[in-house]
């Protein structure tokens, strides 16, 4: 059987989706992501995450392929939503919004208003991108995403897979690896915490498996 790389390498496209297994900094973590990194070296790629902890961009991926639909922590708003206006870290030294006096807040799913403009460029970079994978030979890799928020990753790469008879799809997760109807054939559910097994795979087939 074809390894997880050797895989990568044939697709013409690779579709990625991150979920909370993927949260957090801790060093398992980015060794997960150096992984990722490996996987999709010299390819056409786009990730979709929808954890809001912004250490996905402090890793080497490119950040020009990646959305973050559900938003970005370390950015701040005004948490009464009084402007559009959306701030990089320490770019308000007191975190009040100098417009309204309202203290800021971050930029994600979780403010009372959520400020929407920080992310939509790069959502729209993805749907153009997600639009050429059609009838091309496309690996989606959805790996750790639950049912959290099921609109944003889960159910829309599972119409992706649906509508491309040329895709390779795995599930990785640790507790929700299910699989919808009709594609058993083109998908691969796995049962496991998705940064390890990312890890394993990649160490597996360089042949330096702890």
């Amino acid at each position: 059987m074809e390894t997880l790389r050797q895989q990568a390498r044939q697709a013409q496209k690779i579709l990625v989706g991150l979920g909370a297994e993927w949260k957090g900094g801790g060093p398992r973590i980015m060794e997960g992501y150096e992984a990722l990194a490996a996987l999709l070296d010299g390819k056409d790629y786009f990730i979709v995450t929808t954890n809001t902890d912004a250490v996905i961009f402090q890793t080497r991926l490119d950040a020009g392929r990646i959305t973050a639909p559900c938003g970005n922590e370390t950015w701040r708003q005004c948490s009464r939503a009084c402007t559009k206006d959306i701030w990089e870290p320490g770019e308000i030294p007191d975190d009040i919004c100098p417009h309204c006096g309202a203290p800021l807040t971050g930029n994600t799913v979780d403010a009372e208003t959520y400020i929407e403009e920080g992310y939509l460029p790069q959502w729209q970079n993805y749907t153009r991108w997600l639009a050429g994978t059609l009838n091309r030979e496309l690996l989606i890799l959805e790996l750790g995403e639950g049912f959290q928020r099921p609109t944003v990753i889960r159910w829309p790469f599972e119409r992706t897979a649906a509508c491309n008879q040329k895709v390779r799809f795995y599930r990785v997760n640790q507790s929700f690896a299910q699989l919808a109807e009709g594609l058993a054939e083109r998908a691969v559910s796995v049962h496991e915490n998705s940064v390890e097994w990312l890890i394993r795979e990649m160490e597996a087939d360089s042949g330096t498996q702890r």
